[in-house]
C-alpha cells in the first residue's frame, strides 16, 4: 500500500501543539514563542513535511499566485522577463503564471479570469500601452508595468530608460562619423518607441545637423524592418547608418541591405537595442544596447509583492540604463 501523505496534524501531534500553531509557524507568524517554533520546525524536519500551496493560500488569506501578461510568449524579451520573475516569485513561495494577451479583447478576458475573480493576487503587465488595455485593469488591484514607464503615478513601473537608449545609440553613430542617419521605430502607440525616437532626434539636433526626416516605422519584427528599409532603399540614397529600435528589426535592415548590395558595416552601419541571445553570432555580429530583461522581471515581481503586502505604499518608478555593446555591425564612416 502507498504510504499516506504527512499532514499538518501529524506535525502538530509530534510537536505537541495544535495544528493552528503549526500553521502560524509555516506562515512566519510573530506570535509563536521561539521554543515552540523550534519544536515545530524539528517535527517538520523529522516528518519531511511539505505544506501544500493550497494550505499556504488558505492560511495567508490569498492565492499565493501572481500573473504576468505579455503580448506573446515567443519573443525572447518577454520570455526573459517571465523567467526572471518566476525565479523571484518562487523565492517568496509564490507561483507566477504567464499568459499571452496579443490584443485588447484577450486582455479584457484575462482580467476577468485573473483579477475580477481574484484568482491571482497581482499582475505584471508587459508593454501596457500597446493599445487601450490599461482601461480593463480593476481600480485598486495590485499591478506593475514593465517595458514602459508608468503614465499613472499610482502604478509602479520598471523599464529601460528609452530616451537614454535613443540618445546613446545615436551618439555612438555620430561619434563614428555618421551624419546621414535613418531610424526604424517600433509601434508609435508605445511610449518606449516614442522615447527612443525622441532621444534620436535630440542627438541629431544637438549635433547641429538638419532635422532628420529618415524615420521609418516597424512593429518590432525583423520582417517589418526588412519591408520598410527595402522600400526606402528603392526610392532614396542609402544612409550611412541605421538605428533600429530593437535587434530583430536591425537584422531585418541588414537583410534588406544585403539584397541591395550594401556591405555591412563598410557601406552601412547598423545598431539595435536588446542584445538578444544570438546578436553576437550574426555576420557581422550586432552592435547593440543591452537591457537585462531577467533582472527587469525579477525587480517587477519584487515591486508587485511589496505592493500586495503594502497596498498603501507609494508607487516606485525604476529606470534601467542601457549598456552599449560594441561589435562589428558599426564601422567608422569613410564615405564622402
Amino acid at each position: 500500500m502507498a504510504q499516506s501523505r504527512t499532514t499538518i496534524r501529524d506535525v502538530a501531534a509530534l510537536a505537541g501543539v495544535s495544528h493552528q500553531t503549526v500553521s502560524r509557524v509555516i506562515n512566519n507568524s510573530r506570535s509563536v514563542r521561539p521554543e515552540t517554533r523550534a519544536r515545530v520546525e524539528e517535527a517538520i524536519h523529522q516528518l519531511n513535511y511539505m505544506p501544500s500551496a493550497v494550505a499556504r493560500s488558505m492560511a495567508r488569506g490569498h492565492s499565493c499566485m501572481i500573473a504576468c501578461l505579455v503580448p506573446n510568449l515567443v519573443d525572447f524579451t518577454f520570455g526573459s522577463i517571465i523567467e526572471g520573475g518566476q525565479m523571484e516569485a518562487r523565492s517568496f513561495d509564490y507561483l507566477l503564471v504567464s499568459s499571452a494577451a496579443p490584443d485588447e479583447s484577450t486582455f479584457a478576458a484575462l482580467m476577468d479570469e485573473f483579477a475580477a475573480s481574484r484568482r491571482v493576487d497581482g499582475l505584471v503587465v508587459v508593454n501596457p500601452y500597446m493599445d487601450n488595455r490599461t482601461s480593463f485593469i480593476p481600480q485598486g488591484f495590485p499591478v506593475i508595468f514593465t517595458g514602459s514607464r508608468s503614465q499613472n503615478p499610482a502604478i509602479s513601473s520598471i523599464a529601460l530608460n528609452d530616451l537614454e537608449a535613443g540618445r546613446t545609440a545615436t551618439s555612438f553613430l555620430l561619434e563614428s562619423g555618421h551624419e546621414h542617419l535613418c531610424t526604424i521605430t517600433g509601434p508609435m502607440i508605445e511610449d518606449c518607441s516614442r522615447d527612443r525616437l525622441r532621444g534620436f532626434q535630440q542627438q541629431i539636433r544637438e549635433a547641429g545637423l538638419p532635422e532628420n526626416t529618415n524615420v521609418l516605422h516597424g512593429d518590432w519584427t525583423a520582417h517589418s524592418a526588412y519591408d520598410a528599409f527595402k522600400e526606402y532603399l528603392g526610392e532614396n540614397e542609402p544612409p550611412s547608418a541605421v538605428f533600429a529600435q530593437n535587434d530583430q528589426m536591425a537584422i531585418g535592415v541588414i537583410r534588406a541591405a544585403h539584397e541591395f548590395g550594401l556591405h555591412v558595416p563598410n557601406e552601412l552601419s547598423v545598431i539595435g537595442i536588446d542584445d538578444m541571445p544570438l546578436a553576437s553570432f550574426f555576420t557581422p555580429s550586432l552592435t547593440t544596447l543591452r537591457q537585462d530583461m531577467a533582472a527587469i522581471g525579477k525587480h517587477a515581481v519584487q515591486l508587485l509583492l511589496h505592493t500586495i503586502e503594502h497596498p498603501d505604499a507609494s508607487a516606485e518608478h525604476i529606470s534601467i540604463s542601457p549598456e552599449l555593446v560594441i561589435r562589428q555591425s558599426v564601422a567608422r564612416n569613410t564615405r564622402r
